[in-house]
């Protein structure tokens, strides 16, 4: 009975590998055209180039879209150590012994052999309790496997499972299919590795890691079913490792996260579709849609064509350094002799907007009279303004290493020097009056709110944000503008209190409360101002730039009665 069971199975298995013999037979590096050493820069190269040769897109025959699936076959297994490994060893991607590995049998072991001659395949019984693969002619394959025991093999599965593949059972049962249960996770685990650089993104991560966060992202928006995902992906992969530091990468899968698509205004279309998400110099979000040639020398200067602008270029000669220092958020300036702004100080002055305003120029000459004023005595340097306008010199004659290192330690020197400025904003300062000391706006609650934006108060600016950057950036514009006399003129010819009062709302938690405003919530706006008067039951909003002046002339013009006011749908309230 144990020797009909035997013989059946090997017929079964020998059966299944000369149906897949010529599949797997296939070299991917003869498909890419490189040598068994290649480094990944070179397969990565070779892959890139063959793609754009073969892409669908561009080749509508058949023979070039087999082509371009073998291509992507190769790549899939070379471009994955795990894979590329096992293939070494044995022929075989999924680490299973055999294909065009030329494993040996033996000591026990079954060797199945196809013959891609003249000769056939065939079986040998090459020793007691054990076969020999036969030895054909030129192009022969080979397959090999050992069982370890009685009942369990050298691969995790016994002559029992052997059958099962064919019933959908196992002896052992449970969590395995057709007993290769662990082959299966080891290629789930080696296709996750392979992308394992892109970020996979939903509404939280959409919402945490990426909105108004100042990092520029370039994002794979595709459905599951599209061809050329693993292409597109490859490239932002290489652009990602140039770009390191300076850029993130993501894909958001629009089958499964729909809502999240249509909130961004992408469409699904044909293909996979790139996007550079970023910011305007006004500090608006964008999504731009990469739409040239899919090559990653192109797609990288896309994506350095809109790292964000929050840098102000300036000219020495006409620099007016006592205005600066009168301001209260920490400045910090770049001399370099880049005719433009240089990479590096575009990507902070995103990461670290609202926290410093940030100026560069370009200069070439340490004994210029204004650089020496600086105290800068090399190039590129950093010169910095705490609130109290004390200069410092925070670093001159920078070297970096790379990119990322570079973000990483400005970043830090900018950190220190931000705390500086704290401790200096909270030391009283000898002589400052009372209004030059910003106030603090605060967070509309149930509890305030009658005090703050009761019927008692002719008109509440409220500034709605859903990030805790649109906080911070709501919290400083508002402070500014609450000191300007011209929200509180009307209050000083009536005698009363003040015409206007600043609060801030979390539209996150208080979505009914803008629900009574209007039907949308205002959803696509990460931070707005609304201008309520509770005793007419009238709104108007401001979506515009959030600069000290935009919203200084729009308090201005809501007490000058400019502004159209819209009646509410409800009466506003706070949970």
């Amino acid at each position: 009975m144990v020797r009909t069971r035997l013989a059946i199975s090997v017929v079964l298995v020998s059966t299944l590998l000369l149906l897949n013999v010529e599949s797997k037979s296939v070299d991917p590096y003869k498909v890419l055209g490189v040598s068994r050493d290649a480094k990944q820069r070179e397969i990565q190269k070779a892959f890139h180039k063959l793609s754009l040769k073969y892409h669908p897109d561009k080749n509508k025959n058949k023979g070039a879209q087999e082509k371009f699936a073998e291509i992507n076959n190769a790549y899939e297994i070379l471009s994955d150590e795990e894979k590329r490994k096992n293939y070494d060893l044995y022929g075989d991607e999924k680490g299973q012994p055999g294909f065009d590995s030329g494993f040996p049998g033996g000591n026990g072991g079954y060797s199945y052999s196809s013959n891609g001659g003249h000769g056939g395949g065939g079986f040998n019984f090459g020793g007691p309790g054990g076969w020999q693969n036969m030895g054909g002619g030129g192009g022969s394959k080979s397959f090999s496997f050992s069982f370890g025991g009685p009942s369990e093999s050298s691969f995790g599965f016994g002559m029992d499972d052997i059958f099962s593949m064919f019933s959908g059972g196992s002896s052992k049962g449970k969590e395995q299919f057709g007993g290769f249960g662990s082959s299966s996770k080891a290629e789930s685990k080696s296709k996750s590795s392979t992308v394992a650089t892109i970020r996979t993104i939903n509404s939280q991560v959409y919402k945490k890691e990426i909105m108004d966060q100042g990092m520029t992202w370039l994002v794979l928006s595709y459905l599951p079913s599209q061809r050329g995902t693993q292409y597109h992906e490859s490239i932002i992969e290489e652009v990602a490792e140039s770009l390191q530091g300076a850029l993130k990468v993501g894909r958001i899968n629009c089958e499964t996260e729909s809502s999240l698509c249509k909130q961004l205004g992408i469409v699904p279309r044909r293909a996979p579709r790139l996007f550079v998400y970023s910011y305007t110099s006004s500090g608006k979000a964008t999504l731009a849609e990469y739409t040239e040639e899919l090559v990653a020398k192109k797609v990288k200067s896309f994506c350095q064509e809109h790292l964000p602008r929050f840098s102000k270029r300036i000219d020495l000669n006409t620099f007016d350094v006592s205005a600066v220092s009168s301001q209260r958020t920490p400045k910090v300036m770049l001399l370099s002799t880049k005719k433009d702004t240089p990479v590096i100080w575009r990507v902070l002055s995103g990461l670290y907007n609202g926290r410093f305003v940030f100026y560069n120029t370009e200069v070439h000459d340490t004994s210029d009279p204004k650089i020496q004023k600086l105290g800068v005595d090399a190039f590129p340097a950093i010169v910095g303004w705490l609130s109290n306008g004390e200069k410092q010199v925070l670093k001159t004659g920078i070297t970096v290493k790379n990119l990322k290192s570079a973000v990483q330690e400005l970043g830090k020197l900018l950190e220190g020097f931000e705390k500086k400025n704290k401790k200096v904003s909270s030391n009283s300062q000898p002589g400052q009056s009372p209004r030059e000391s910003l106030e603090r706006i605060p967070l509309l609650l149930r509890a305030n709110f009658d005090s703050i934006c009761g019927e008692n108060t002719p008109v509440c600016i409220i500034g709605a944000f859903r990030s805790s950057h649109g906080k911070e950036k709501l919290q400083s514009v508002m402070s500014k503008v609450s000191q300007k006399s011209l929200s509180r003129r009307q209050a000083s010819t009536t005698g009363s209190q003040d015409t206007v009062s600043y609060s801030l709302l979390d539209a996150t938690k208080q979505s009914a409360f803008l629900s009574s405003l209007d039907k949308s919530e205002f959803k696509t706006s990460d931070k707005l101002l609304i201008a309520y008067k509770p005793r007419r039951g009238k709104f108007a909003t401001f979506k515009g730039d959030m600069t000290m002046e935009e919203v200084e002339k729009f308090v201005a013009a809501v007490l000058n009665g400019d502004i159209q006011f819209t009646k509410t749908r409800q009466k506003p309230q706070i949970k």
